[in-house]
């Protein structure tokens, strides 16, 4: 059974499984595209705009994440998603306003805090703003990589700014006015961005209230994107259009982000909702289940018990008392005897007293 939690911050919807004691198999671990792809897919599967892993840390951090795009690619980082798996930690550790978690990501450990009013407060570390760490091959212009983007029928002005992830920042006057999907799926895969990018078009209302719309790179329209609203923010500033703090209007609502004295690292305060938590059908199940072991070094090997997962990769070395075969028997002896109602009911019980112990938070 695969128990999952569906988030959401501003309407960026992700589906969070918990891992951090290494329960998870494999195969969610290392997740096949076409896996994440099923989950994320609207109506065949659960729905989301991505899938965020909670993790054991590999290195000072209290927990690793890994996110995956709607399309099955792997993100550096998401401001949305780091929100949402923030809100999923309190809610499943019963966590007061104050705590903090420092996340292990590609991007970098990332901080995120929780505060009184139950939003989630993320230092989300300085702007990479170096043309080859973003990356992009427009040039440094006055410490903004910026420059022109030719599209088959015109010539866009845009700035490009790394939180960890690459955004390309597009100013334009008026946002109903343009063709957002033909110029964000032109964007996302410009020559200018060799790791494709996030595109973000920004009308400017005043200096501290900026409006964007955003096109997701490996997901496309979505209703807010974290890291872009921070990137957002540095780019306006770097241009001359906007204040070190601000608020940055997204179609699933405003995110409050901070540039202090326009160097160091940005802030960003926003949302996370809890959606429901479930628990995967057996058809929605990724292919295998088991996990590798990491491989042994020669004297931790001799004297190894035997592992079924390590020692039989290549051919069963066990065939009369072969451990894999017994384990399918048994999965398959209580799928076929257990209907889908009981493996829910199976579930209910963590899933009821989260739940509780939610509501219980929000309503003291």
């Amino acid at each position: 059974m695969l128990q999952f939690s569906k988030y959401q911050g501003l309407g960026n919807d992700f589906l969070i499984l918990e891992g951090r004691q290494d329960q998870l198999p494999q195969s969610v671990v290392e997740p096949d595209p076409v896996w994440v792809r099923q989950l994320c897919d609207r109506r065949f599967g659960i729905g989301g705009d991505g899938v965020i892993l909670a993790l054991p840390p590999q290195g000072q951090g209290d927990l690793r994440m890994r996110i995956f795009n709607a399309d099955g690619t792997e993100a550096e980082m998401c401001g949305n998603g780091i929100r949402c798996l923030a809100r999923f930690l309190a809610d499943s550790d019963g966590d007061a306003p104050g705590k903090r978690w420092a996340i292990e990501t590609p991007a970098g450990l990332i901080r995120p805090e929780l505060q009184s009013d139950g939003q989630l407060r993320v230092d989300m570390g300085a702007p990479f703003l170096e043309p080859s760490s973003i990356p992009t091959t427009l040039p440094l212009v006055d410490g903004l990589a910026r420059g022109s983007a030719d599209l088959a029928d015109r010539a866009l002005e845009v700035a490009a700014v790394g939180m960890g992830n690459p955004h390309v920042v597009v100013p334009v006057e008026d946002l109903n006015a343009i063709p957002f999907d033909a110029w964000g799926a032109a964007l996302e895969v410009h020559h200018l961005f060799p790791a494709k990018t996030n595109v973000h078009f920004l009308q400017v209302h005043a200096r501290n209230r900026l409006e964007i719309r955003v096109w997701e790179r490996g997901a496309g329209p979505t209703l807010a994107c974290g890291t872009g609203a921070c990137a957002t923010l540095v780019a306006a500033v770097l241009l001359g259009l906007a204040d070190d703090h601000a608020e940055v209007m997204l179609p699933g609502g405003p995110l409050q982000i901070a540039w202090p004295g326009r160097h160091g690292a940005v802030l960003m305060t926003g949302p996370a909702v809890a959606v429901f938590d479930g628990v995967l059908s057996p058809d929605l199940m990724p292919v295998g289940g088991s996990p590798v072991a990491e491989p042994l070094t020669p004297d931790v090997a001799d004297n190894a018990p035997f592992d079924c997962s390590r020692d039989c990769v290549d051919s069963c070395q066990q065939p009369d008392n072969c451990l894999r075969d017994a384990a399918q028997q048994q999965v398959q002896a209580f799928l076929n005897s257990t209907s889908l109602d009981a493996m829910l009911n199976l579930a209910s019980e963590s899933l009821e007293q989260r739940t509780r112990a939610r509501f219980e938070r929000d309503t003291l």
